[in-house]
């Protein structure tokens, strides 16, 4: 007869001891070493030089680029909806005819007039102008000023404290800061082909 969930107790005419039972969630070798080789990532870290934030805000600037772009967007948009409602139509015909250009960039990848002679940079440039004149003009310009100056300082204080999760610099080469080439994790160590 089978008893689930139940002990036997041995009994105390038999001389013969019984195996112990072991809870199903308890490790079955409990003399083997375990491992510490668990290590807690924190996204956020100060830099120790100078320089090595400047590099650190450049490179961050390169890569959350869009998010920081729609971020202030963002705060720009929420200012503008109670009381600019022409100001936020500006602003959304702008994002839509920015979108729609970047759209064409992707679908025509072999242009010679969209990529070699008209430059990328220079179009968004002049969209981002165009759309801070039409804001001053629509008497937005308060809105404008306030979200840069309030939105500028909290994307220069994650550049300077995010450390990219996918980036690592080896111990030893660490004496030089952050100006150390740096690579990816998915890249085989040297160490390791040997």
């Amino acid at each position: 007869m089978a008893s689930y969930g139940t002990m036997q107790r041995p009994s105390t005419t038999s001389t013969s001891t019984l195996p112990t039972t072991t809870h199903p969630h308890e490790p079955k070798d409990t003399t083997r070493k375990t491992r510490n080789d668990f290590k807690l990532l924190f996204p956020f870290n100060i830099p120790a030089t100078p320089e090595a934030a400047a590099v650190r805000i450049i490179r961050n600037l390169g890569y959350f680029r869009l998010y920081y772009l729609l971020f202030i967007w963002t705060i720009l948009f929420i200012t503008l909806l109670p009381k600019r409602k022409v100001s936020l139509i500006f602003l959304v015909a702008m994002t839509a005819v920015t979108c729609l250009y970047l759209v064409l960039l992707r679908v025509v990848p072999n242009s010679v007039v969209l990529h070699k002679i008209i430059d990328r940079r220079l179009v968004l440039a002049l969209l981002a102008i165009v759309t801070m004149v039409e804001l001053i003009l629509t008497r937005a310009a308060l809105h404008l000023f306030l979200t840069l100056g309030c939105g500028t300082p909290v994307v220069l204080v994650h550049a300077v404290l995010r450390v990219r999760d996918d980036l690592f610099v080896e111990e030893e080469a660490c004496a030089a800061g952050e100006l150390v080439p740096l690579r990816t994790t998915s890249e085989p160590k040297l160490s390791d082909a040997v």
